[in-house]
């Protein structure tokens, strides 16, 4: 048996499979003290209930993103070269608010006293222009420097270190006594642009220990399980931010590939019903507790990027194109200065949640709202388990009511209406910002809200259909259990093209394939230690136009005869694509890029119901139950479809159908 598991803000997820296609499903608040505790409750459950063990967990886990979002981390003193301490507060000359006078940005995960400048120089191609000199008693000297500083992990960030980081291994050498936490730029984000890569490790070391011991207590409970006997040898896989998994020891090592862990989960389960159901484009929209996460998926892939960012921090990693917002169910209704009802980005999490759940909350939230509204039933079991108090987010939603002077159900439909605002503005930044028109898509909606607000924003985005996959409050931990392992390994390599093509470009070439040939076995020694042997492979390249910052990545084949020329006419296609034109100028071959992906698992869809083929009519308190509804049913609006792990909202003008795999589709009526 395999499992995937979740961690979000208010519910730990998790769903498993068997080698007879069985599956079991777990879902539990979450326990934001100690997150461990819900997972290894959630796997105990799964276990007893399966009466089997499992032989793999993937997991998701938002640890690296709260650490961030709530700059709780550990105490990182930066090691740099002498004379650019910092950049980490110069940063890029972008203003957040382009008309703030006084613009205000976060301070710096390091603050000026522990930022470090080491005597050493580099040149762009990794030339030593001042050596780094650290002697016994020198190293002796900066160890005590971190230590008196309190130090609890260290990054190290040299100028031009992606193209030589002899000088970084020899600091990490030095430091080796100090049993830290290190994170060296070269091996972490071998590639140019000296903030973002300074800003991306820095946020690796402060995640760092948080993370070690998260996973390691995890690791630690399932080996405790399995010498007991309760549980097998299990083998613990992270998942990251672009979508693919890695043993837990690698993400250990570089817990900021995390940080999107969550939301990839669910976008790639959602890329996997995707295939499965033949959609070709998708907008996937994932509406758990605390926020929502919106995503452009074309053809079973979703759209991809090499640099996010979280609490206004840069982070140049592989990522799933994931756009955040603060609108989740437990999102906190509430009045701003100008009187104005806001919903977000403050959450009630698990504990106490919204009022609702009868455990001390007297905020208002988005899921009071829904209550109020009838969208959920009062009876249903949230999760399967968790009662809803009625009465409560009455009480909650009536009190911020009165002083908008509205009754309580005008101020919950207030509520939804500004949560889908936040919400339609998140999925046109993935799609019309980016040149993709939403009705050329279906909306696909998961986590245990999305199904609440789908219909409405299809019709205010035109999008023609809502596509409602079966389980939508366990998509992320499906994603994670459908996950394949990656590697991507890339160097900046900075060489230019020559502006004629033809015998100039025979060395080159030969350089390009010693590199890309380098780069394609680390990536295969990568994987194959965790068991990959013939992982699939695919070579990139991010060219630009000399003289220009901006790159646009290209495939190539490392191989052919004529690779540059074929690079240089990819360009060229890619930019005409972009930006309508291109330019006579010659061509810079910026970094050259490998990823080494493993084995699609084999991973069943969700079940079909077996309820047979129904038609239920809408009104006022109209419930129909999912497991109920067979392939062939229709339900009229306006009714709620209820299932375990999510509610479905039908407008009224709206219709649900239940197609052959099981899925609802929501549409207006003809």
């Amino acid at each position: 048996m395999r499992i995937g598991v979740d961690t979000g803000g208010t519910f730990t997820d998790l769903i498993a499979v068997g080698e007879d296609g069985a599956l079991f499903r777990a879902k539990i608040p979450s326990t934001p003290d100690d997150p461990a505790r819900a997972v290894l409750e959630a796997l105990e459950r799964v276990r007893r209930e399966a009466g089997r063990s499992p032989e793999g967990v993937a997991h998701g886990s938002t640890v690296a993103t709260n650490a961030l979002l709530e700059r709780r981390g550990a105490r990182v003193v930066l090691l740099t070269t002498e004379g650019f301490e910092d950049v980490l507060e110069i940063r890029r000359q972008s203003r957040p608010e382009l008309h703030a006078l006084e613009p205000a940005l976060p301070p710096p995960l390091v603050p000026a006293g522990r930022r470090l400048g080491l005597p050493e120089r580099l040149g762009p191609h990794g030339e030593v222009l001042r050596a780094l000199t650290l002697d016994e008693d020198e190293a002796a000297q900066l160890r005590d420097r971190l230590r008196s500083l309190g130090a609890e992990a260290v990054a190290v960030v040299l100028l031009h270190a992606y193209a030589n980081g002899e000088h970084e291994a020899r600091v990490a050498e030095a430091l080796a006594g100090l049993d830290l936490p290190l994170t060296l730029s070269h091996r972490l984000s071998p590639e140019i642009r000296e903030y973002e890569r300074s800003s991306t490790c820095v946020a690796n070391a402060f995640v760092a220990p948080t993370c070690q011991r998260y996973l390691a207590r995890v690791d630690e409970a399932l080996a405790a399980a399995s010498d007991a006997g309760a549980l097998a040898p299990t083998r613990l896989t992270v998942l990251r931010s672009d979508g693919g998994v890695r043993a837990s020891a690698s993400a250990r090592v570089a817990p900021v590939h995390t940080a999107l862990s969550g939301p990839a989960g669910g976008v790639t389960g959602a890329a996997r019903v995707a295939r499965q159901a033949g959609l070709s484009r998708v907008l996937t929209l994932d509406m758990g507790g605390t926020s929502t996460d919106v995503c452009v998926v074309v053809e079973g892939t979703p759209l991809r990027r090499d640099q996010i960012e979280i609490g206004e921090l840069p982070l140049r990693i592989p990522a799933l194109d994931i756009y955040t917002v603060g609108a989740g169910g437990g999102s906190l209704a509430w009045i701003d200065g100008g009187g104005a009802l806001r919903v977000g980005p403050r959450s009630a999490g698990a504990d106490p949640g919204p009022a609702a759940y009868g455990r001390g909350g007297e905020e208002p939230t988005l899921t009071d709202a829904h209550l109020v509204l009838g969208r959920l039933p009062p009876d249903l079991l949230l999760g399967g388990e968790l009662p809803l108090d009625l009465e409560a987010a009455r009480r909650a939603v009536a009190g911020l009511g009165a002083r908008l002077g509205l009754d309580a159900e005008a101020c919950a439909a207030g509520i939804v209406r500004v949560a889908g605002a936040v919400m339609a503005r998140a999925l046109r930044r993935v799609s019309l910002e980016r040149g993709h028109d939403p009705r050329d898509f279906v909306l696909m909606p998961f986590g245990g809200a999305g199904g609440l607000h789908a219909a409405e924003l299809a019709e205010l985005l035109e999008i023609p259909e809502v596509v409602v996959p079966p389980e939508p409050g366990l998509l992320c931990a499906y994603g994670a259990l459908a996950a394949r392992r990656r590697d991507l390994r890339r160097r900046t390599l900075q060489l230019p093209l020559p502006a004629e093509r033809g015998p100039a470009d025979a060395p080159l070439a030969g350089q390009l394939a010693s590199a890309y040939a380098e780069l394609e076995a680390r990536a295969r020694a990568a994987l194959a230690a965790e068991g990959e042997a013939h992982p699939e492979l695919e070579a990139t390249a991010e060219l630009r136009y000399r003289g220009q910052s901006a790159t646009l990545e290209v495939p190539v084949e490392p191989a052919s005869a004529t690779l540059v020329a074929d690079a240089a006419a990819a360009f060229a296609r890619r930019h005409a694509e972009a930006f309508g034109f291109t330019l006579p100028r010659p061509l810079e071959w910026v970094t050259a890029r490998v990823e080494a992906r493993g084995r699609a698992p084999e991973v069943p869809a969700p079940l079909v119901s077996a309820g047979s083929a129904r038609t239920i009519s809408g009104g006022a308190g109209v419930t129909a139950r999912r497991e109920e509804l067979g392939p062939g049913s229709l339900v009229e609006g306006p009714a709620a479809i209820v299932e375990r792990t999510g509610t479905t909202w039908v407008p009224a003008g709206f219709r649900a159908r239940v197609d052959a795999l099981g899925l609802l589709r929501l549409g207006r009526r003809p």
